[in-house]
């Protein structure tokens, strides 16, 4: 049997991929790197924001030297709704939340939200209910030390000694149902998950909802550190500090946080 074959035309070669491909111009790697400039900036001030963990108050869900990436977005009021891409919402019990201190202007926290709008909060020995029911919380950390105030919030008074703010002692009663402090509109009642340390509602009231920031997502570095170092304010100490972080950059890194999702 005589086997067919196929002739080849020579003129009908197949164009090479290098052939086909366009180079990029110059002026379209500009616009390129333009845009990609342009969505990281959106990012940067709309969507997400840098912040470093000074103190012990919310250990060990976050340490001191942790710096985590916070979602600006999720947390932003209706006002700042910025479409369906970038959806929000109001912070629910049990979200962690970075805001501006109402006590302390202009300085940032970050706490665990334990009380919306309409909630009834109080603390036996400690344990904190919600409406009437104990929580489970596996996150919380505590010393065992016992604070009367501080343990049995609000049904024992504040004295000179618990540091609660003048504010917070002639507006807390009117908060008060029984033996619950309930949570008022468009406020947030907030605690840290290192209970017995935590500078927090108990002590300085209600946040404002304008005063929240967002939501921490995850931490993209962390440095192994003490809350002294948060405390020096002389620039001698801070350039210390830096080059002391070049030096120790390997070996005091948290590596194993490193992109931890905070929650």
């Amino acid at each position: 049997m005589a086997s067919t074959l196929t002739r080849t035309n020579p003129a009908a070669k197949t164009p090479s991929p290098t052939a086909e491909k366009r180079k990029e111009t110059t002026l379209e790697f500009l616009a390129s790197l333009a845009g990609v400039l342009v969505v990281g900036l959106f990012i940067i001030t709309f969507a997400v924001q840098a912040f470093e963990i000074p103190s012990p108050s919310m250990e060990n869900t976050l340490l001191v030297g942790d710096h985590v990436f916070v979602n600006r977005v999720g947390f932003a009021p209706a006002s700042r709704y910025l479409g369906p891409l970038l959806p929000y919402h109001d912070p629910k019990d049990g979200d962690i939340a970075v805001f501006l201190s109402p006590a302390e202007p202009g300085l940032y926290l970050v706490k665990r939200v334990m009380g919306v709008p309409g909630d009834h909060i109080h603390l036996r020995d400690g344990l904190v209910y919600r409406n009437g029911k104990a929580l489970n919380e596996p996150y919380v950390l505590r010393n065992g030390s016992y604070n009367p105030y501080r343990d049995n919030f609000p049904a024992v008074q504040a004295t000179d000694d618990n540091n609660v703010t003048p504010e917070w002692r002639l507006t807390m009663g009117s908060h008060l149902e029984q033996q619950d402090l309930v949570v008022p509109a468009d406020r947030y009642f907030v605690m840290g998950d290192n209970r017995d340390v935590s500078y927090d509602s108990r002590y300085w009231g209600f946040v404002p909802r304008q005063n929240v920031i967002g939501r921490p997502l995850f931490m993209y570095w962390s440095f192994q550190e003490s809350q002294d170092q948060y405390l020096k304010r002389d620039v001698a100490d801070r350039v210390g500090y830096i080059f002391h972080v070049i030096f120790h950059f390997f070996d005091q890194t948290r590596w194993g946080r490193m992109f931890h999702i905070v929650r």
